[in-house]
């Protein structure tokens, strides 16, 4: 089968990044489907696993975690699919990737996709869709049917990906929901999403946010630098407000002082955690991803594919990772067909 992978971890500017590959194509035991891919999507997960190492794989390492397709076959001990149905899902950053013409992966992650979407726009949704249902409603523990509704939520980086379905998914639940963006053209892309207001992060956003009549939000959920934000955060969040980081800080952080005083919790998602860890309630991502598809066949999610790229090759993915590293890119870039 074709795919894409790695030897190296090079910049992705390098030809041997990314390179064409020919591999066996893996068989379906136990829970496995084993997938045709039709369409994957990349993610800044895709680019911090392949950033530049000292290390070399003895075999190549196929990455990617978004796809869609249909299942070709199955282990013999599943019983949620049969061959023939279309599917969607993230997979287990632990396990080969999707970026690849057939695929291993856990049934309990993997759900139907959503009838009104084609293959492409099915594979943007995933990653982002699992991680921000898991932060708003696992993580905060905000009530997705709108108990909470009023209360005022700061996206810090809304117009990516992951932001751009942090936000409708929070507006669904009633929530204020309030982006940073810099660009006209992210800052349009949040509030067609619904967000109530835009700041640009590139200002003070505590003037800001006053503006808007609020000295403090109930959440924050940061997708973008932690340690720049750290301090901004800590001021900005409402007593016994939630937090809500996916990305490590790059230097050391307080964890004292107004978030102590202010009795702030701090959350972590990452939406491997289930996978990685075979976790007894794994199979809620098939369940938060059955109901996403709901929501986008019944219009009240939209898709976040704004690049669709063909063929699926190792310069489209190359092309594709470069993009997510320039920090600019709005909604999701998608790969489809090979």
């Amino acid at each position: 089968m074709r795919a894409v992978g790695l030897n190296r971890y090079l910049p992705i500017t390098e030809p041997d990044s990314l390179v064409d590959l020919e591999l066996p194509v893996p068989q379906p035991t136990g829970t496995d489907l084993l997938v045709r891919v039709q369409a994957i999507s990349v993610n800044p997960v895709d680019v911090k696993v392949r950033a530049p190492k000292a290390l070399v794989e003895p075999a190549p390492r196929v990455l990617g975690w978004d796809a869609a397709g249909v299942v070709e076959a199955v282990g013999d001990s599943v019983t949620l699919f049969r061959p023939g149905d279309a599917v969607y899902y993230a997979g287990d950053i632990t396990r080969p990737g999707c970026n690849a013409q057939f695929h291993l992966v856990d049934q309990h992650i993997v759900a139907a996709m959503p009838r009104s979407l084609d293959f492409a726009h099915a594979a943007a949704l995933p990653l982002t869709a699992i991680t921000a249902w898991e932060l708003l409603f696992d993580r905060f523990g905000i009530d997705p049917d709108g108990f909470h509704s009023g209360r005022s939520l700061l996206i810090l980086g809304g117009a990516g990906g992951l932001g751009s379905m942090v936000i409708q998914l929070a507006r669904l639940a009633g929530l204020r929901v309030i982006a940073t963006a810099s660009r006209p053209e992210s800052a349009d892309w949040c509030r067609s999403l619904g967000a109530e207001a835009v700041l640009d992060h590139g200002m003070p956003l505590r003037p800001q946010l006053e503006s808007l009549g609020l000295a403090h939000v109930d959440y924050i959920a940061n997708l973008v630098d932690v340690v720049a934000y750290w301090e901004v955060m800590a001021d900005l969040i409402a007593p016994q407000g939630c937090i809500g980081l996916v990305s490590e800080p790059s230097g050391p952080v307080r964890l004292g002082g107004p978030l102590k005083e202010k009795s702030v919790s701090l959350h972590w998602e990452f939406m491997f955690t289930r996978p990685m860890f075979s976790t007894a309630d794994r199979l809620e991502q098939h369940r938060l991803l059955t109901r996403i598809a709901a929501l986008v066949d019944a219009g009240t999610v939209r898709g976040t594919a704004r690049q669709v790229l063909t063929p699926i090759n190792a310069r489209q993915l190359r092309e594709a990772h470069a993009r997510i590293e320039s920090g600019r890119t709005v909604g999701k870039i998608v790969l489809e067909g090979w």
